[in-house]
């Protein structure tokens, strides 16, 4: 990839460009972008050997701004067999990103699985989005190629495959991790089920459930959102590589009238 990133490395600290930026302010990111530069932190801290990552959760207390952001990574629970990491993102003193994320040991079941799900229909078979967009460019579309093999955006249950256009960071090569975290935040806009002219649906969490890593380059969300009555909208998603079924993620959604 030679395209211009999402975060440009400067003096120790990030710069978000443009192909970060989100749908509801052109000066904020996507929150999918602050996913994969939180996963891209945890990837570079030390674990013991035979630890995988399992979950990651992240509380986005702010919108994310355009511009130089400071990440910071440590161990905070560390272990032989299960390992604690903690993640933030702060500008100017603010902290706008949180994230913990589990490592576990591989399973050892004696050989007995569950088997692996396959994947659903490869994005050979997909159809690009067709959106109006409020800005271009953003990450969404710019940074990331999204193909729907079921359903449309916005209309319900879909399936939909996630790639990556461009680096998350300088000229680096993204992980197949860093793409699994940041397709699994577009679960409750693939799938709302209000309209985005009349409605909010803003996810101020997201959860990752990483059942193995993921490999290639493409992730597979199959999303489902709901909206239960005196309660609060959650939307879930399968994810998928081409292989077979990776994981899970699930956002609890803040849904209101614009």
């Amino acid at each position: 990839m030679s395209a211009e990133p999402v975060f440009e490395a400067v003096d120790g600290r990030f710069v978000a460009t443009k192909y970060g930026r989100g749908p509801w302010d052109p000066g904020a990111l996507h929150g999918g972008a602050p996913a994969a530069l939180l996963v891209r932190a945890f990837e570079r801290v030390p674990a013991p050997q035979g630890l995988s990552l399992a979950r990651v959760t992240y509380e986005f207390m702010r919108p994310v701004p355009v511009g130089p952001l400071e990440v910071n990574a440590e161990v905070v629970r560390p272990g032989r067999r299960v390992q604690l990491l903690e993640a933030s993102i702060v500008a100017d003193g603010v902290e706008f990103v949180r994230a913990r994320a589990l490592q576990v040991q591989a399973a050892d079941a004696g050989g007995a699985t569950d088997g692996n799900a396959p994947p659903p229909r490869g994005p050979e078979h997909g159809q690009p989005a067709t959106l109006r967009v409020p800005h271009r460019p953003m990450f969404a579309f710019d940074a990331i190629e999204v193909l729907f093999v079921d359903g449309t955006w916005g209309r319900g249950p879909c399936k939909a495959w996630f790639r990556f256009r461009r680096p998350i960071v300088g000229d680096e090569p993204p992980s197949p991790l860093q793409l699994l975290a940041a397709a699994g935040d577009f679960g409750n806009g693939i799938s709302a089920t209000l309209s985005w002219d009349d409605y909010l649906y803003i996810n101020p969490d997201l959860t990752l459930y990483v059942e193995r890593a993921p490999v290639g380059e493409w992730i597979c969300l199959d999303s489902q959102t709901r909206i239960t009555p005196d309660g609060i909208g959650m939307a879930e998603s399968v994810l998928y590589d081409e292989r077979g079924r990776v994981g899970r993620a699930t956002q609890a959604l803040l849904v209101a009238p614009r």
